[in-house]
């Protein structure tokens, strides 16, 4: 999937927004690359927690209610969620959750 942005200007090119984006994380080191995964793993598990509490009090019937299986099938759902949501941005603790292994990698070395 491939996200061109054009430009009418003279002497300007298209760029292709989902090639840049890969570029830029390629560009990491294997430390750096490592660190951001683990960042992102910390958000999308914490998120889930939160995911997870927003169903705790809810009971009866259809997909956000139930138990047995219904538990089972909500808990992929947090986590889908979860995942997605990090995904796509989350809300800015895998950032910070980065700068700081970063940083103690660097003061480390």
């Amino acid at each position: 999937m491939s996200a061109a942005f054009t430009l009418s200007a003279p002497g300007l090119q298209a760029i292709d927004l989902v090639t840049a984006g890969q570029t830029a994380a390629n560009a990491l080191s294997p430390a750096k690359a490592k660190a951001k995964a683990a960042a992102q793993n910390f958000e999308a598990v914490f998120l889930n927690s939160m995911f997870q509490q927003m169903f705790t009090g809810i009971d009866g019937e259809g997909p956000f209610g139930g138990n047995g299986a219904t538990r089972v099938w909500r808990s992929f759902l947090t986590d889908a969620y979860a995942k997605n949501f990090t995904k796509a941005g989350g809300i800015g603790i895998a950032d910070q959750v980065y700068r700081s292994l970063i940083g103690a990698q660097e003061a480390g070395s």
